[in-house]
């Protein structure tokens, strides 16, 4: 391949990265009073709060365990988890159910669902504060100038605090 093959296929890729992007369908959410993103290839499912059993000496964000349909999944307030204060739930209170794909049966509760939207419809704002890691990587703008956080699930259920849930 030649060197200017090579820059037009660069460059295409970097094309197809930024439509597919902008094509992505996120689900908007409420955690506190800020406003989150969430990719929806990243939910397999939204449901209301069933019962939630609660695990002794685990960390305070860890709500307990739900059955779903037979299967058993963990629960983590996800406010509290990115260093909100706990909130009261309500019945507009729903799980987020991980993807399958990423093999562990896990939900995070959030406030209220705000809604199905294109990435499109929002304006990239700049990446966010480096404390946030990897799991809240950009920050978007929406028409009515209202922040959106985009919260990447994948990159959450990877993190080592998640994963060590025990006290």
């Amino acid at each position: 391949m030649s060197i200017k093959e090579y820059k037009h296929s660069l460059a295409e890729q970097i094309k197809n990265a930024h439509e597919t992007e902008s094509s992505t369908t996120v689900l908007g959410v409420a955690i506190g009073d800020s406003r989150y993103l969430v990719q929806m290839i990243e939910v397999s499912e939204v449901i209301q709060v069933p019962k939630i059993t609660p695990v002794a000496l685990t960390q305070p964000w860890f709500l307990g365990m739900a059955n779903v349909r037979g299967k058993l999944y963990g629960v983590t307030d996800l406010g509290l988890y990115l260093g909100g204060e706990s909130v009261a739930f309500t019945t507009k209170s729903r799980i987020l159910l991980v993807s399958s794909d990423y093999k562990i049966n896990s939900g995070f509760m959030v406030n209220s669902m705000l809604g199905i939207r294109g990435l499109s419809d929002f304006k990239l704002v700049k990446a966010a504060k480096k404390t946030s890691s990897a799991i809240i990587p950009r920050q978007y703008q929406d028409s009515e100038g209202r922040k959106w956080g985009e919260i990447s699930l994948h990159d959450l259920i990877q993190d080592q605090n998640f994963l060590q849930i025990a006290r």
